[in-house]
């Protein structure tokens, strides 16, 4: 069982409030090179000439990569729109490099059409995931390209202005779920939301941000001390995701419900528009 450490870190920024991204080819760890490269060979197996380019996000570009409990989350942007391409390789293709490599703790292919990550007119995540936390393995690097963000009340928004429709589609997803594997999926899925949305709650304040979990529970623990124990159990669930739909269903309606409140009266002074993609 994974237990709770103190790793992670906030996002480097420049003296203008612009966040950095301080992920660097240099900083992947020697073990994780191997899977990299077997995963940069079957997108370009699978894809041919439809793929333009390849990125690795999250914490392994960053320095962080933990042996056998990191997971290896990779972008593929292609010429053609992904429902115009055949990806059922996938899924035969993802089972077989986490059996092959447990230096993982699992791989995720996904896809995206380079005009949608180049419309930039409102916020999507994986352009700002492409410019924050990850590197350019293969092709043309988009990312000097994509706008600058900073930590401010707009990405508090992106985090907490669909907050509660999330919550609801994981008491969905739970109920009558007797997949073990997918109840432990929508487990990690929405904790890492709540743990996220609690370091949105308190960005204006604090004029940071990270997608590491870790520095996100604590800066919102600084905020809400009576609410520490309970998010908490979020980042716990988040790393050690449980199967009792019992158990998960009582938090969401408890400690979830709470942050949906805190969630609205955020958005009623920051965002009462109730704008989708406000600047």
């Amino acid at each position: 069982m994974a237990v709770i450490k103190n790793i992670g870190r906030y996002c480097p920024m420049n003296d203008k409030g612009f966040i950095l991204s301080d992920a660097n080819q240099n900083k992947i760890q020697p073990e994780f090179q191997t899977v990299i490269e077997e995963v940069i060979k079957s997108y370009q197996i699978h894809l041919g000439t439809n793929l333009h380019s390849i990125y690795i996000r999250g914490s392994i570009p960053r320095g962080l990569g933990i042996y056998g409990v990191s997971d290896l989350d990779t972008i593929a942007i292609t010429q053609m729109k992904p429902s115009e391409l055949d990806l059922q390789w996938t899924k035969e293709v993802e089972g077989r490099i986490n059996a092959q490599f447990s230096c993982i703790s699992g791989v995720e292919y996904s896809f995206y059409h380079i005009e949608e990550i180049m419309e930039t007119t409102s916020f999507s995540i994986i352009p700002f995931m492409i410019k924050t936390i990850s590197i350019c393995v293969y092709g043309e690097d988009l990312s000097p390209q994509l706008p600058e963000y900073k930590a401010d009340t707009f990405l508090g928004n992106v985090h907490l202005s669909k907050l509660k429709e999330q919550i609801e589609l994981a008491r969905e997803d739970l109920v009558d779920n007797d997949d073990l594997d997918d109840i432990k999926d929508c487990c990690v899925w929405i904790m890492k939301i709540i743990v996220r949305a609690g370091l949105a709650l308190v960005i204006e304040e604090e004029n940071l941000y990270t997608r590491d979990l870790f520095p996100a529970y604590m800066v919102f623990a600084k905020h809400y001390p009576e609410k520490a124990l309970e998010m908490n159990k979020a980042l716990l669930y988040a790393i050690n995701p449980i199967s009792n739909v019992e158990e998960l269903l009582y938090y969401l309606n408890d400690f979830g419900e709470w942050m949906i409140t805190e969630s609205k009266k955020w958005l009623q002074v920051h965002n009462p528009s109730n704008a989708k993609n406000y600047i």
